[in-house]
C-alpha cells in the first residue's frame, strides 16, 4: 500500500504546473519536476528495499511534551538548569555565563525561564522560583550596549559603537540577501562574506529593524548558490575539534541559545523533539545505534571515530571509480542488496566477507541503507525537524548560519560520520562531467535517505509532500556545498567562551585571596610569595613568547613576535631544527596550541597571526604537539 502511495504521489508531481505547489522563494531554487523526479524515484527504491522486512521496523515514538517541559529541557541542555527548581540558589556559574550573552540570547533565555516559571507556579511547585527580571537585573548594562561576547579592546569599539538597541544603525557588516549587492562593499558579486564576529541573531535583528529588511526573501530562479566565504581572521579560524572538551561544552550551550535566539527573531518555532527509548539491536552492523557501533569498532581499531562498515562501503565505491554514470542514483538489485546485508552481518567482523563480488551500485545502496537503518536518524531525533525547518528561514545567509549552529549541536559520533559522508558526496560531484551527478542530483538522491526517517512513521513524508521534498533537497545541497563553513566555530562564540573563562578566573582569584588571608597567620608570607612566582614570568621579555615542544628535538624556544609572524612559521622553525635521536614528525602532524589564559586549549590554524592572538590572550602558554585523535 505504501509503495503505491508513493507511486501515486510521484505521478501527481508530474502534473503539478511548474512551481505551483510550493513557494519558490521559500525553497530557494527553481527545482523543476525533472530534478524532483530523482527524489521520488529514490523514495520508491527505499520502499521497495524496505518491503519485506518492514514489519521489523519499530516506529520511534516522539513524545509530545507537557507545557513547560520543553523549555525546562532546553534550559537543562543549555546548562542553565540551576535557574529554576531546587538548585536555583546555586547559580553563581550561571550568572557568569549569563553576563556574556548578547541581547538576543538573553531574550531567548528569558522567554524560556518565564514559561517554566509560570508552569511551576501553576503546578504549585513552590521551589524558590526566581523572577526573570531578577536573573538579568544583575548584569543589565546601564548603557544597554550589546555584549557580543568579544573582549574589550580598541579594535572592537568602532564596531560596538554602531550597535544600538533598536538596530536602526547596525554594525558594519554585510547585510541580508544576495540581491543587496550595493551594501556589500568591495566584494565581488560572486563572493559573499559570512560575518562570524557578530552574533547571527543580532545580525538578523538589525536586518529586520532596518529598512533593508523589507527585501527579505532570497532566491528567485537563480540555480547557483552564492559563493559564501569566511573572511580571514587574524587570530585564527577555530574549527570543531580544535577546542578542549571543557570549552566545547560551553560552545554547545552557546550554540543552542544562539540558534534559539535566531529562530525567535525570524519567527520560526524551534522545538527539540524528544525520543522515547526503544529496544534496539545491541550488536551487528545495520540498525545498531551509532554510539554502540563505535564502541564495538574501537575494540578492533582503537581511536576510530567513524563506523568501520561506513568507511569500508565508501572505500569500496571509490575503488571502482567515481566516474560511473548515475552513481548513487541507480539502485543496486534489491534482492542482492538484501543478501549482501545478511552476509555482511555474519562475516564483516570476522574478515571473511568477500568484497570482490560487491558491485558498485550495490555498495552505494548499502551505504544509503546503513544511514536509513540507524535506529535514530544521523541528524538525531532532537534536531531532525530543526534541520528540515532551515528551509523556512528568510535568507540563504541565515539558513547557512542555522546549519552551522546545528552541526555544532550534533553529538560527536553523528557529526564525524556526517562530515565523512559530505566529503564523499563532494568527491562524487567533482566527477560530474563523467558520472552526470551534479550537486542538485546528489542532493535529490540523498535527501530522502537523511530526512525521511522511518521511525517517525510515514507522517514526515505525507505532510505537504512536495514542499518538504524540495526544501530538504535544498538543505542537503547547502550541507554539501558549504561543508567547510559548517565545521567552523563562529568567532563571537569563541570570544564568549574566552569571556566566561576570564570572569570565572576572576571569581576564583577572589576566593583564593580570601583563603590566602586565612593562611597568612599560619604561613610565613615571604615563603608563600616565592612559591607563587612562576619561572616563566622572569625569563621572557615583553613581545617575546616561550614556545614548548616536548615531542621535538628542540624542546623550547623564545620567539620574538612580529606583525607578520604566523603559527605555521613557528612550527616550521621548530621542525627545521633536526636531530638524530628524535622521531621525525611531518609538518602536517604537529600543530601549535594556545593553552590556558582565557581558553582551555585551542589548536591553531597555520595562518593565525601570533601577535594579534597574543594580545587577545596574553596569559596563554604555547605548545607544539601532535593533534589528539
Amino acid at each position: 500500500r505504501r509503495s503505491g502511495q508513493y507511486t501515486m504521489n510521484h505521478d501527481h508531481s508530474k502534473k503539478i504546473p511548474d512551481g505551483a505547489s510550493f513557494d519558490r522563494s521559500g525553497s530557494q531554487d527553481s527545482l523543476d519536476e525533472l530534478s524532483m523526479d530523482d527524489y521520488w524515484k529514490e523514495l520508491e527504491n527505499i520502499h521497495e528495499t524496505r518491503g519485506s522486512n518492514h514489519e521489523e521496523q519499530v516506529a520511534l515514538v516522539v513524545k509530545e511534551p507537557d507545557e513547560g517541559e520543553l523549555e525546562e529541557e532546553w534550559l537543562k541542555e543549555a546548562g542553565l538548569s540551576n535557574l529554576f527548581g531546587e538548585s536555583s540558589g546555586d547559580s553563581l556559574e550561571s550568572m557568569v555565563f549569563l553576563s556574556t550573552l548578547t541581547r538576543t540570547q538573553k531574550a531567548a533565555v528569558e522567554k524560556r525561564v518565564e514559561t517554566v516559571t509560570q508552569t511551576m507556579r501553576k503546578k504549585n511547585k513552590q521551589h524558590q522560583i526566581p523572577d526573570v527580571r531578577d536573573i538579568f537585573r544583575l548584569q543589565n548594562d546601564s548603557k544597554g550596549k550589546v555584549c557580543d561576547g568579544t573582549e574589550p579592546s580598541a579594535v572592537r569599539t568602532s564596531e560596538n559603537k554602531n550597535e544600538t538597541h533598536d538596530g536602526t544603525k547596525g554594525p558594519k557588516f554585510s547585510l541580508g540577501t544576495d540581491e543587496q549587492k550595493s551594501l556589500l562593499e568591495d566584494i565581488p558579486s560572486s563572493d559573499t562574506d559570512i560575518n562570524l564576529e557578530i552574533s547571527f541573531a543580532e545580525q538578523a535583528a538589525n536586518l529586520k529593524d532596518s529598512s533593508v529588511g523589507k527585501m527579505y526573501k532570497g532566491g528567485g530562479g537563480d540555480t547557483l548558490l552564492p559563493n559564501f566565504r569566511l573572511p580571514k581572521d587574524k587570530t585564527g579560524t577555530t574549527k570543531i575539534g580544535d577546542l578542549a572538551p571543557q570549552d566545547m561544552k560551553k560552545v554547545y550551550s552557546l550554540a543552542l541559545i544562539e540558534l534559539t535566539a535566531l529562530y525567535d527573531i525570524l519567527g520560526t518555532e524551534f522545538k527539540q523533539q524528544k525520543a522515547v527509548k526503544i529496544k534496539t539491536k545491541d550488536s551487528g552492523l545495520f540498525g545498531v545505534p551509532l554510539s554502540l557501533l563505535l564502541e564495538q569498532d574501537q575494540k578492533k581499531v582503537p581511536g576510530t571515530k567513524i563506523p568501520l562498515i561506513f568507511q569500508k562501503l565508501i572505500a569500496q565505491i571509490e575503488e571502482t571509480t567515481l566516474e560511473t554514470e548515475g552513481l548513487l542514483r541507480i539502485p543496486g538489485v534489491a534482492t542482492r542488496v538484501k543478501g549482501l546485508c545478511q552476509e555482511l552481518e555474519a562475516k564483516f567482523y570476522e574478515g571473511t566477507f568477500n568484497w570482490e563480488n560487491v558491485k558498485q551500485h550495490d555498495a552505494a545502496s548499502l551505504l544509503k541503507l546503513f544511514i536509513r537503518e540507524l535506529p535514530q536518524p544521523l541528524l538525531t531525533v532532537e534536531y531532525l525537524k530543526a534541520f528540515q525547518d532551515v528551509q523556512n528561514l528568510p535568507t540563504r545567509r541565515q539558513q547557512l548560519q542555522a546549519l552551522n549552529l546545528l552541526v555544532i549541536l550534533l553529538p560527536e559520533a553523528n557529526r564525524d560520520t556526517l562530515k565523512v559522508l559530505l566529503e564523499f558526496l563532494q568527491r562524487v560531484i567533482d566527477h560530474q562531467d563523467k558520472n552526470k551527478m551534479t550537486l542538485k542530483n546528489v542532493a535529490m538522491v540523498m535527501a530522502p535517505n537523511l530526512f525521511t526517517f522511518h521511525g517517525f512513521g510515514s507522517k514526515a513524508i505525507e505532510q505537504s509532500e512536495f514542499v518538504m521534498a524540495a526544501g530538504t533537497a535544498n538543505v542537503m545541497r547547502f550541507m554539501i556545498q558549504y561543508q567547510k563553513l559548517l565545521w567552523t566555530i563562529p568567532k563571537f562564540i569563541v570570544n564568549q567562551v574566552r569571556k566566561q573563562n576570564t570572569e570565572s578566573q576572576k571569581k576564583e582569584k577572589k576566593d583564593k585571596a580570601v583563603k590566602k588571608l586565612l593562611k597568612k597567620m599560619a604561613y610565613d608570607r615571604e615563603k608563600h610569595e616565592k612559591q607563587e612566582k612562576t619561572p616563566n614570568d622572569t625569563d621572557v621579555p615583553q613581545g617575546v613568547i616561550r614556545v614548548q615542544a616536548p615531542h621535538l628535538s628542540k624542546v623550547s624556544m623564545a620567539i620574538q613576535l612580529t606583525e607578520e609572524l604566523k603559527a605555521g612559521d613557528i612550527v616550521a622553525r621548530f621542525l627545521s631544527q633536526k636531530s638524530g635521536n628524535v622521531q621525525a614528525l611531518k609538518k602536517e602532524e604537529v600543530f601549535l596550541y594556545e593553552i590556558g589564559g582565557n581558553i582551555g586549549e585551542r589548536c591553531l590554524d597555520d595562518d593565525t597571526y601570533m601577535k594579534d592572538l597574543y594580545q587577545l590572550n596574553p596569559n596563554a602558554e604555547w605548545v607544539i604537539k601532535p593533534k589528539q585523535s
